[in-house]
């Protein structure tokens, strides 16, 4: 029934007051209602003459979906308070362990830069074994980051996807919706389970991404991009906007800036985030990692990757080591996890 959108049926709903009567309405019922399309609503009763709500419920279940129907006690109130809410959502995984009071939305570019990720990652493992839940959109690039981030740093994160649950966009992204299912948060769509991921349905998921969070952190996007609709929706739900800087060379900044110059929040560090959103985090104990013992020559490579990753070539200079002292210690160093090869011969601090 996608020719019968979320507002039409909040508006049956608002005015009956109940799924079941509104569903059951007559035309004559349905025309009583102030200025409500007629030409809609015979549209409405044509389809739903023609669905079996029973064999319907039975398709979800038999594919081990659940589902929250908007006047369910259970339905998350901060997504009932947006303009358009979902009528129903249907989910895999366990959304009960998701602490809907501290969601926290995290957008960005598909085609994220290295930097970008590097950056998303550092914030969100600052939040490591919080209460705090992730949401983002399960699309490449950023989404899956911040997804990625939070699965590996103990935090629950839902994934808002614009298909039915029978699909995986991108199927790349299958496992990390698997790992988020199985015991690590929710997988949710408005989508009946067969509903394919096209085009027009992403903008229209953004409002659930921005409306199930108290804030929205935006990593890396365009002055046109769909980070940029979703950043728009978290202002017009009355939400937080925060931003993360990024390489001003890089395209995908122009969008970060303009929206900073705009007021946003400008985000460096997890501590930004919970400032802006005033949240106290309740955190399991991290045992602190020591570091361990460094050779006079390792401790010269540590120290020139303090500010930012270098290559090969400038840690020669740095430290004065030959090439071949050099390499040994660099593998020995990535053996030992306190550094990490990255962009080719590059290297950086763990």
């Amino acid at each position: 029934m996608e020719q019968i959108d979320s507002r039409f049926i909040q508006r049956l709903y608002n005015y009956f007051g109940d799924i079941e009567l509104a569903f059951n309405a007559t035309l004559s019922d349905l025309s009583q209602i102030d200025g409500l399309n007629i030409k809609k609503a015979e549209t409405f009763i044509d389809l739903r003459n023609k669905i079996n709500p029973d064999k319907i419920l039975e398709q979800v279940t038999q594919r081990n979906i659940k589902y929250l129907t908007f006047e369910y006690e259970k339905y998350p109130q901060m997504l009932k308070n947006i303009e358009n809410p979902p009528m129903v959502l249907y989910y895999k995984g366990n959304l009960d362990d998701c602490n809907l009071e501290k969601t926290l939305a995290v957008v960005g570019s598909r085609k994220a830069s290295y930097h970008a990720k590097e950056e998303l990652n550092k914030i969100i493992s600052q939040l490591a074994g919080t209460d705090i839940c992730i949401v983002s959109g399960l699309a490449a690039g950023i989404d899956s980051q911040a997804h990625l981030s939070a699965l590996d740093n103990n935090i629950k994160t839902i994934g808002v996807i614009a298909s039915g649950l029978d699909f995986y966009y991108p199927t790349s992204n299958k496992h990390l919706y698997e790992r988020i299912e199985n015991g690590n948060g929710a997988v949710i769509s408005e989508y009946f389970p067969t509903f394919e991921p096209l085009k027009f349905r992403f903008p229209q998921r953004n409002r659930i991404v921005s409306g199930l969070s108290y804030g929205t952190l935006v990593a890396e996007a365009s002055l046109k991009s769909g980070a940029l609709i979703t950043a728009n929706l978290t202002l017009e739900q009355g939400r937080e906007l925060m931003c993360m800087p990024g390489l001003i060379s890089n395209p995908n900044t122009e969008g970060i800036y303009k929206l900073l110059k705009n007021g946003a929040t400008l985000v460096t560090s997890a501590e930004d985030i919970l400032n802006a959103l005033n949240w106290e985090i309740k955190q399991t104990r991290v045992e602190q990692l020591e570091l361990p013992q460094l050779t006079d020559s390792e401790m010269k490579i540590f120290e020139a990757l303090e500010i930012e990753e270098k290559g090969v070539d400038e840690l020669l200079v740095l430290t004065k080591l030959s090439v071949e002292d050099l390499l040994t210690d660099l593998t020995t160093m990535e053996l030992k996890g306190i550094i990490k090869q990255v962009n080719g011969d590059r290297y950086k601090k763990i």
